[in-house]
């Protein structure tokens, strides 16, 4: 596919995927879906990306929806239009890989959506985060009214939600929604620096790390601890036996 929203750039096991609609604040259309799910698909088969970064251009990582694009379409395309956005959303989650939010800038609406379909969000101190949707009489539509309280709990969602306030990147640490926060000159060095940690691990614990942990949210305590009882025991004559002798024998683990 000829990408047209996105900038794709793959270096030593980690993609960088990086919003390129400066002009429209990067904001989501049918194209942009159309092109992540086709990158998602070709990362899903990849086995030597380890990681995806997901970032923007200027000064937003994406600052909503294109609402140049909806503001014609009747219920039945809307409802089309929010389901493209979840599938898409849905398949980024769903990676087995771990997928890290850059968040450079405004991340509003579809953007902090994008952002919550991500494992974890690192932000530059000019970042800022919002769903804003009631200000125009409309609801998120691309699972933010079900990512976000899962996230947050249930009345800092909907203090969001319901006032449309924007927060800053200090107000977003201070209730879970982002995990650091840097100096946007800072941004990028730090979360390839995060990545290149995170590839220095078990890559199938890692993995096997976020099937689970996202799993167990689904279901109930109990058959969390199930599943991760299983996993648990698989990795010993996996990579865990590598890395226990690794450790007793005082040298880095060969993966």
């Amino acid at each position: 596919m000829d990408y047209q929203n996105l900038i794709i750039e793959k270096k030593e096991g980690i993609a960088l995927v990086t919003i390129n609609r400066p002009k429209a604040l990067n904001a989501l259309n049918t194209r942009f879906f159309n092109e992540m799910d086709h990158f998602v698909g070709l990362v899903k088969d990849d086995k030597e990306i380890q990681i995806v970064i997901i970032t923007g251009t200027g000064k937003a990582f994406v600052a909503g929806a294109d609402i140049s694009e909806m503001v014609d379409q009747s219920p039945e395309e809307g409802t089309a239009f929010s389901k493209l956005g979840q599938k898409t959303f849905s398949s980024l989650e769903k990676l087995k890989i771990p997928v890290i939010a850059a968040v450079n800038g405004f991340a509003l609406g579809g953007g902090l959506e994008l952002a919550l379909g991500c494992d974890f969000r690192i932000a530059s101190t000019k970042a800022k985060f919002g769903q804003p949707e009631v200000n125009l009489g409309m609801i998120p539509g691309y699972a933010g009214t079900q990512r976000l309280p899962r996230l947050l709990g249930m009345a800092d969602a909907l203090y969001l939600l319901m006032t449309a306030d924007i927060i800053n990147a200090e107000e977003a640490l201070r209730i879970g929604l982002v995990q650091k926060v840097v100096e946007p000159e800072e941004l990028m060095e730090e979360v390839f620096k995060i990545a290149k940690n995170i590839q220095s691990k078990g890559p199938e614990a890692i993995k096997k790390v976020k099937y689970v942990t996202r799993q167990g949210m689904k279901s109930s305590f109990e058959k969390g601890c199930e599943l991760e009882a299983e996993y648990f025991g698989t990795q010993f004559k996996a990579e865990g036996e590598e890395g226990m002798k690794a450790f007793l024998e005082k040298r880095k683990p060969n993966w």
